[in-house]
């Protein structure tokens, strides 16, 4: 993975300390081991991002390949048992869940990302959509939540979830509130097999944890692409440097058959890069040079980076994972 020289030996240092207490096989069996990894992997992410620029691509480590892979799957059953925790917790209060919404660990961090994703997704689109859907949902539905309460606040969501527990618990937080009750609609189907449907939305969400190793990713984007309306907006979730150790990595050249027209890699504590891509065949029409080859996309955002990118949020992260435990 390193070669001998010194400028390799903090990357090597970072990576090793990373991936440590990961390497060993291992079962998250208690929230509180759930909290306590989610916790102590991303601090080392945030603690090293701005020392060091690695790019996973170019690791041929086998060990350290097969321990990112470890990690993101860790990552994202510890994420997954976090939600339904707090999901549960939350479909218990005898009033609105979704007035309580404060008490989820990273529910600030849903809040910026959401923003950040509505902001970049207004400087590509020409009408408010309709009708959106997101993919791989789950027990806590808060990127639909808080686009729903904050920045669309006419638009139906359609949430899709393979997880049927997971869609009772989603459906749960909003059975009670008078307007999100009436515009969020969970349906329980393993949507990548569908093939009817996905060309009424305008706006599609492929969320982090769907695909959760290249293969599986490209399978999801290329089914999506056959069966989404052209011209329609592909949302999606990827990673940058050393987030890619927490989440998988969606290129542009995975992105056949659509046009990339903004790819977002945060510097402050938001741990998601967004992708931005639109459906080709649409009246928007697409620039050929940009299709079916990986390129860096310019974003032209920045009001969006000026207000995200405040290198002063990182205090107030590593704050909120601290009172996790």
């Amino acid at each position: 993975m390193c070669r001998h020289g010194l400028r390799e030996q903090p990357r090597c240092e970072a990576n090793h300390r990373l991936i440590q207490s990961n390497l060993k096989p291992r079962e998250l069996k208690t929230i509180q081991e759930c909290r306590h990894f989610v916790r102590t992997t991303r601090i080392h992410v945030l603690t090293y991002r701005h020392k060091l620029n690695i790019d996973v691509t170019e690791i041929h480590d086998e060990k350290v390949k097969d321990a990112r892979s470890h990690l993101i799957k860790l990552c994202g059953e510890a994420e997954g048992y976090l939600e339904q925790h707090f999901s549960t917790i939350l479909g218990s209060f005898e009033d609105n869940p979704l007035n309580h919404l404060h008490i989820f660990p990273y529910y600030n961090n849903y809040i910026k990302l959401g923003k950040l994703e509505f902001d970049l997704l207004a400087q590509h689109t020409t009408h408010v959509p309709t009708k959106v859907a997101f993919i791989g949902s789950g027990p806590m539905p808060l990127t639909s939540i808080v686009l729903a309460k904050f920045h669309l606040p006419n638009t139906t969501f359609h949430n899709f979830d393979i997880d049927s527990h997971a869609n009772t618990l989603a459906s749960n937080l909003v059975s009670r509130d008078s307007d999100l009750s009436k515009r969020m609609i969970f349906h329980t189907t393993d949507v990548l097999n569908a093939k009817e449907g996905l060309d009424q939305y305008d706006v599609v969400f492929l969320a982090a944890l769907v695909g959760m190793d290249k293969e599986s990713k490209v399978k999801a984007i290329e089914h999506l692409e056959k069966h989404m309306a052209p011209g329609a907006v592909l949302m999606l979730r990827s990673a940058h440097g050393l987030r890619a150790f927490l989440y998988p990595i969606v290129d542009s050249c995975d992105l056949k058959g659509f046009e990339v027209l903004t790819i977002y890699n945060p510097s402050d504590d938001v741990v998601n890069s967004v992708v931005i891509a639109r459906k080709l065949g649409g009246s928007n029409g697409a620039r050929g040079s940009q299709i079916g080859r990986c390129v860096v996309m310019p974003c032209n955002c920045s009001k969006v980076h000026a207000i995200m990118n405040n290198r002063g949020m990182e205090k107030n992260l590593i704050e909120e994972f601290s009172a996790i435990e």
